[in-house]
């Protein structure tokens, strides 16, 4: 049973009972329909309470119900909330823990509030591309008012029971166990009649045009249709009579639905839960204990990837060559933790106790105790080769050796050490201490225990975690090459930095290629293109980029890249030295510019990254394409609402997208394009990367 019957007296006590947060499924709706008839039936009960076992009193649906039948099966939600909001005797939710989604709108459907000072309510659906379907956007408004329920479901972030004690939303707001309250206040008005619904409660109208013509303002502001969405429906709260407003919230809920919007949040949603599982490491495998870590390099990156051990409450020793490097990492370290102190964002306690974690030596026998250390030095083979060796002597057995390499092959730096099944890949993104993405890299020695341990200690550090085979570049930078090669082209051809950043930007891109290599620093990949100039002189790309960091643009650290900076800013003006020094290349090497479309901008770069993606899949590099998908939504800038490039490819249909290759690739660099075979079998027999 997802639902316990027990009776405290004249009060039924109702407990659903569906780990971990009482998801409502349809067994569950089920047996708490049931579980209400029954005390309703009971002449001796007169009052019902409704609470959730564990530390959730429901987290609203259950995710394993989204996309079947089940989901609208009855009864529905809105059959259960009917049931109790006309029920003949009083029900009392009893919140605690957390309370969301489905879970808060049931809550709303019941005659009386008790919840606990912590509890955590939300109506979270936006983040998925919805909107409340089960009158939240009717009923909050009326016992929160107009601005606090704008704000929590156009945004969906939890606010505490107590910090909302004085709206109508709550009854009781109680320190202690809100059961025992809820069953206590039951007793209080177990003879109350008539029996208060918030349904017949009005939505304060006084200014409320201001209000919402200011949520409408701000909703303007993003990509996403969902939270435009919400506010009309809030708004159908203020002049519509009530059956009416929740006619218009179903209406919008299911167009919401079926929009291609949300489906690409609900795929990232259970796109991040996939990433976690390893077909051949199952989730009982044991993990080795990270109580002490260390890192070596206390460069932007090293810094940043310490302050994730720190975060993670994982005291972490800096290893530097020189007191001067040393010393600019930690204080770097201490002015980012302050920074984020003075924005209200981390306690004056919390910030001082992380930094506090964070330590620096300059003898490597310092780290040698560390449980894990990730090494976070220059990009360069013969450098990591000197890194490993050390840490392969002084490390204690069992330690877990990390290399923070964004493109080389981790199987020939592991070789670099006798305990080849210690050596792991963790690529940080950077900024490390910000970016969600942790690109995990498997060796073909890497133990299962190791890979289990850094999966966990992703989710320690807040991490999104997934798992990628050895090759250069690995999953993210392996598909941007690709990305950035089309980029060049495109400058080549016809385009000038501006335009080709404006298209992707205006599809929803945090920034375009050339403002993004600006950012990160062009010297970067220019050093990884001379290497694989070295490795693969066949290989064909265009040579701009090139001539850029010649000259010394190296982007942002230098105030001159693609573009021109001011001295300690980051808007990017547009550059007449760089747009010349493009115009003259094409000439140079004989190409003739043609003005392109926004359209093939977008395409050839997103298309570029598909086509990767499929040669990846198929080589098994990533498991699974929603992981890649995962990879360009948490550390790449794709757009959320586009889902990843494989499920855009998707959307848009496969053979779609294979017929425009087909056709760019008829272009001046048109020999560098071949469809990938996955792709193109995909295509051909109607199917889709992700089932």
């Amino acid at each position: 049973m997802t639902a316990q019957y027990q009776q405290q007296g004249s009060v039924a006590v109702i407990t659903l009972d569906n780990p971990p947060v009482n998801g409502m499924n349809l067994e569950t709706r089920l047996a708490l329909v049931n579980g209400v008839q029954r005390a309703l039936d009971d002449t001796a009960t007169r009052a019902i309470v409704i609470t959730g076992a564990g530390k959730a009193f429901s987290g609203g649906a259950d995710i394993k119900e989204f996309n079947t039948p089940q989901a609208l099966a009855e009864p529905n939600l809105h059959t259960v909330i009917d049931l109790i909001e006309n029920a003949g005797k009083p029900v009392i939710a009893a919140m605690h823990h957390v309370c969301m989604g489905g879970g808060l709108e049931l809550s709303l459907g019941c005659h009386y509030r008790v919840a606990s000072q912590g509890c955590q309510v939300a109506l979270p659906e936006v983040k998925l591309g919805l909107l409340p379907g089960a009158g939240g956007t009717q009923r909050l408004p009326r016992v929160v008012g107009l601005e606090i329920a704008l704000k929590m479901i156009t945004t969906g972030t939890p606010e505490l029971a107590g910090n909302l004690s004085q709206t109508a939303l709550f009854d009781e707001v109680v320190d202690g166990d809100a059961v025992a309250a809820a069953v206590a206040f039951a007793g209080k008005i177990a003879d109350v009649r008539p029996l208060p619904k918030v349904r017949n409660r009005q939505v304060n109208p006084a200014q409320a045009e201001q209000i919402l013509a200011a949520a409408r303002t701000q909703a303007q502001r993003g990509f996403l249709n969902a939270p435009r969405q919400c506010v009309e429906t809030i708004a159908a709260a203020v002049r519509l009579p009530f059956d009416e407003g929740l006619q218009f919230e179903r209406n919008s809920f299911y167009e919401l639905v079926l929009s291609t919007e949300s489906k690409a949040l609900r795929h990232a949603f259970f796109a991040e839960r996939a990433a976690s599982k390893i077909p051949d490491v199952p989730a009982s495998t044991p993990v080795r204990s990270i109580t002490t870590a260390a890192v070596i390099g206390a460069g932007t990156m090293g810094a940043g990837i310490a302050m994730n051990f720190a975060n993670a409450g994982i005291p972490v020793m800096i290893s530097e060559t020189s007191a001067a490097a040393l010393e600019k990492g930690l204080a770097t370290i201490r002015k980012n933790y302050q920074n984020t102190r003075d924005k209200g964002k981390l306690s004056p306690e919390l910030c001082e106790k992380r930094i506090g974690l964070i330590s620096g030596t300059l003898d490597y026998n310092g780290i040698a105790a560390a449980d894990m250390v990730v090494e976070a030095v220059f990009e360069d083979l013969n450098v990591k080769q000197s890194v490993f060796e050390k840490l392969d002597a002084i490390m204690k057995p069992g330690a877990i050796l990390a290399s923070n390499t964004s493109t080389l092959d981790l199987d020939r730096i592991a070789a670099f050490t006798k305990r080849p099944g210690d050596v792991i890949g963790t690529h940080f993104f950077s900024p490390a201490n910000v970016m969600k993405l942790l690109e995990i890299v498997r060796g073909q020695a890497t133990s299962k225990d190791v890979l289990a341990t850094v999966m966990a200690l992703s989710k320690s550090m807040k991490k999104i975690g997934v798992v990628s085979g050895v090759c250069d570049g690995f999953i993210g930078n392996r598909m941007l090459e690709q990305y950035l090669k089309q980029a060049g082209f495109l400058l080549e051809e016809g385009c000038l930095p501006a335009q080709v950043d404006s298209a992707v930007e205006k599809l929803g891109f945090a920034m375009g290629p050339f403002r993004m290599s600006d950012l990160a620093g062009n010297d970067i990949s220019y050093a990884i293109r001379k290497r694989r100039y070295a490795e693969r002189p066949d290989v064909i790309n265009s040579k701009v980029a090139d001539k850029l960091c010649e000259i010394g643009r190296f982007g942002q650290k230098t105030s001159a890249g693609w573009y021109d900076y001011q001295k300690g800013e980051r808007t990017a003006l547009p550059s007449e030295q760089v747009n010349q020094m493009i115009k003259d290349h094409s000439a140079q090497v004989g190409i003739e510019r043609r003005t392109i479309a926004d359209q093939e901008i977008t395409e050839r770069l997103i298309f570029a990254l598909v086509n990767e993606g499929a040669a990846i899949l198929s080589e098994g590099i990533a498991q699974r394409a929603s992981d890649i998908d995962m990879v360009y939504l948490s550390g790449y800038g794709f757009p959320l609402h586009l889902g990843g490039p494989m499920f855009y490819a998707d959307t848009l249909g496969l053979p779609y997208v294979v017929q425009a290759i087909k056709r760019y690739a008829t272009g001046h660099y048109g020999s560098v394009w071949t469809v990938t075979p996955l792709l193109s079998e995909l295509a051909d027999k109607g199917l889709t990367f992700n089932k």
